[in-house]
């Protein structure tokens, strides 16, 4: 790729306005990995299945493995490395309550599904929680776990 195809990104990304000069087609988790340095976004299936890339755009959460990094420019990034500021959010500290993760590859889009969810949304049901998490896989924990974190934050 020529420099001629590079254009300049501006973005706030975990509460930082930076700016980037990518090609505007690249995925959004390869740049915000190699360029921004963020790690929270895993790189899976490469094609939106898996969920381990996803990020909040905006609050609504995406597969950047999907989304052209075009996207996301004059726009709010968050990602797992964000989420967490002094202490750990409510969701990261309901999965670590409730061991909801065992290798923790996927963790970070279960975790920013599920903050979205509660972002948007007062009441939450159980049935609200497997929508959010629905897009993504986790081949280790078998959700009960996960899903159990998710339910223990609706009480609160």
């Amino acid at each position: 790729m020529s420099s001629a195809d590079r254009k300049h990104l501006s973005l706030t990304l975990n509460g930082k306005t930076i700016t980037l000069l990518s090609q505007p087609s690249a995925p959004l988790v390869d740049v915000l990995r190699d360029e921004a340095g963020v790690k929270g976004p895993r790189i899976g299936c490469r094609n939106g299945d898996c969920g381990a890339c996803t990020v909040l755009i905006d609050d609504e959460p995406y597969k950047s493995c999907i989304v052209a990094c075009a996207r996301a420019d004059g726009r709010e990034v968050e990602t797992l490395d964000g989420l967490a500021k002094d202490t750990l959010s409510a969701v990261q500290e309901a999965f670590w309550s409730h061991n909801a993760f065992q290798c923790g590859y996927c963790m970070s889009g279960h975790i920013l599904c599920l903050v979205a969810l509660f972002r948007q949304q007062d009441k939450v049901t159980r049935q609200d929680i497997d929508d959010a998490i629905a897009g993504n896989l986790c081949r280790c924990t078998g959700y009960q776990n996960i899903v159990n974190a998710a339910l223990s934050l609706i009480d609160r």
